[in-house]
């Protein structure tokens, strides 16, 4: 278990140094080429030392690691900006203007999504930031930071749709999400909020790249871990998925083999308690138009 920037950097460091024996290269004669120590290397894979986009350029030059995907992903493992790729077409770091704002957690997570390919989700309250309308965040945000300014409000509402720029692009993230049948009958905003909220739901079920499921209440109790969670993939790079848990202020990282296969278990066992798609919408529309 383990915040966001540790995981981003045993994760990178765990792919340079994979980068770094595709290349026949020890750690002291990849020190020698970019002209550091050999400890730097070691603290750098190893996780223990953070490092700079620069730096991980400099060691993907020496390993001859020329293809711009591999590069972007792994300059955003260093949570840069590191533009393009799997995030969508806005650049990966647009949350930097927003920065003082956010917890140090929300940032590593919204980091974390810029730069996934997949992410697989469970919401068991409201409706994923993700597919949020402009008011049902207003709404929900509001109810969950009362005795923040409207100012503050207004910019938390801003970064939630501006991250919904990962749907959008020639290389959108894939999003698979669960959805509590109580996430659609909690009302939030009032009965126009909710109704809109619900009909853009139906709409963004149209697009190829997300897939969403309701947990009816005929399903009963949930099977196995019952929070919200986030399961996040990445292209390019073997076992770099991760868990995240409570992921507004206190978030949790889960990175251990286990805790990933027994969260993908889970959210496996309730998509198939869950409602086809299909069924879903029909649900989703049947609520809308009570």
């Amino acid at each position: 278990m383990h915040h966001g920037p540790a995981v981003r950097r045993r994760k990178l460091g765990a792919e340079l140094r994979r980068r770094r024996n595709l290349a026949g290269l020890t750690s002291g004669e990849a020190a020698r080429l970019v002209g550091w120590h050999q400890s730097k290397v070691s603290r750098i894979e190893t996780g223990r030392s953070g490092v700079r986009p620069a730096d991980v350029e400099r060691l993907l030059d020496a390993y001859n690691v020329h293809d711009e995907e591999s590069r972007a992903l792994l300059a955003a493992l260093c949570g840069q900006d590191a533009g393009g790729g799997g995030g969508g077409d806005a650049g990966r770091g647009w949350w930097h203007t927003y920065r003082d704002l956010l917890p140090p957690a929300y940032r590593d997570f919204i980091s974390l999504e810029a730069g996934a390919s997949h992410a697989r989700t469970l919401e068991t309250t409201v409706v994923p930031g993700l597919l949020q309308t402009p008011d049902y965040a207003r709404a929900v945000t509001r109810a969950a930071l009362a005795d923040l300014p409207q100012s503050r409000i207004d910019a938390l509402v801003d970064v939630r749709i501006a991250r919904q720029s990962v749907l959008d692009g020639d290389s959108p993230l894939n999003l698979s999400a669960v959805l509590d049948e109580a996430v659609l009958r909690r009302p939030a905003g009032g009965p126009d909020v909710m109704k809109a909220q619900l009909r853009h739901l139906l709409d963004v079920m149209e697009l190829p790249h997300v897939r969403l499921q309701v947990l009816p209440f005929a399903a009963g109790v949930h099977i196995g871990i019952t929070g919200p969670f986030v399961i996040f993939s990445f292209p390019l790079i073997a076992d770099l998925d991760v868990v995240v848990l409570d992921h507004l202020t206190s978030s949790l990282y889960l990175e251990r083999k286990e805790d990933l296969r027994a969260y993908s278990d889970a959210f496996d066992t309730l998509r198939g308690h869950a409602l086809s798609c299909e069924e879903s919408s029909a649900l989703i529309a049947r609520i809308a138009d009570a």
